[in-house]
């Protein structure tokens, strides 16, 4: 069954990049000359998937008016002849079709997730977690299509990560079934050291059945108090298996200090327009260090 559908999810309040997200959504934190969530979306639409879900919370309308045509601003644009700009900045509004719902209260991944059963309907659809940027040149959510696509089982993108950040995110059980395609037979949200079932973790894409809906509905508030969707997934994983994609490309915590530090110096050192300029800069600043 194809994918068309995704949800990305964005409510979270952003607190470990305080103060900027106090007025600008973390989401719409540049990286270069780009709202991190952009990144995303065009993810998406490389992938096929043109019909979106942005799930907000209060506070959060740029970024929907980001998505929105800028009637104003393209007319500047024109009048002073900068075409190429200006078929740039409108190209944004067509990346695909994005609607937008808030997350009244904050219960969640799980619970963020379940609220956009009438979006999705029966049809299989991708979850993205907005913190997460996948650079490379075959699209991660692309990728975890292709698997779910072949086994017909949900997917995941995954990767090997420190023990200190695997009690961060979550623990897969994995069995490597060739490349970097593997099965995941079990997993834990936020374990404790000794429920480490491997070091690899969920990071940012994953490819769901519409049934995980079902699941959810019956998913007991777990880590944080909050209902969890790796908790649902994990029933998935124990009665039928799911998909582990050890994915290709370079991803970025931009939920974090670091990781928008990281991202922003790794795009633009490949950015067209400042990219050499940037270089230089940079041997240079380092060369004082």
């Amino acid at each position: 069954m194809n994918v068309k559908k995704a949800i990305i999810l964005a409510a979270g309040f952003g607190t470990r990049v305080l103060p900027a997200s106090k007025s600008v959504p973390k989401e719409m934190v540049n990286i270069v000359d780009k709202p991190a969530i952009q990144y995303i979306v065009e993810e998406m639409s490389a992938a096929g998937i043109k019909n979106i879900l942005i799930i907000t919370s209060r506070g959060k309308d740029s970024i929907a008016d980001h998505f929105d045509r800028s009637p104003g601003l393209e007319t500047v644009l024109i009048d002073k002849g900068n075409q190429a700009l200006y078929e740039r900045i409108k190209s944004i509004s067509y990346l695909a079709d994005i609607s937008y719902s808030r997350q009244l209260e904050m219960k969640g991944t799980g619970n963020a997730v379940l609220s956009a059963r009438q979006f999705v309907g029966d049809d299989p659809f991708v979850v993205a977690y907005a913190d997460d940027i996948i650079i490379g040149d075959d699209p991660a959510t692309e990728q975890c299509v292709r698997a779910f696509e072949e086994t017909g089982k949900a997917a995941v993108a995954m990767k090997e990560v420190s023990l200190e950040l695997v009690m961060k995110y979550s623990s897969l059980k994995v069995k490597n079934l060739r490349d970097n395609i593997y099965k995941i037979s079990d997993m834990n949200e936020k374990p404790k050291e000794n429920e480490i079932l491997s070091h690899f973790s969920i990071l940012g894409r994953c490819v769901l059945p519409a049934k995980i809906f079902g699941i959810l509905e019956k998913t007991a508030p777990g880590a944080g108090g909050e209902v969890q969707l790796t908790d649902a997934m994990k029933v998935l994983a124990r009665t039928e298996g799911m998909t582990g994609v050890d994915f290709t490309g370079v991803r970025y915590d931009t939920g974090s200090k670091i990781g928008i530090l990281k991202a922003s110096v790794e795009v633009g050192l490949n950015h067209k327009e400042v990219g050499e300029e940037f270089k230089e800069y940079l041997k240079e600043t380092v060369s004082r260090l």
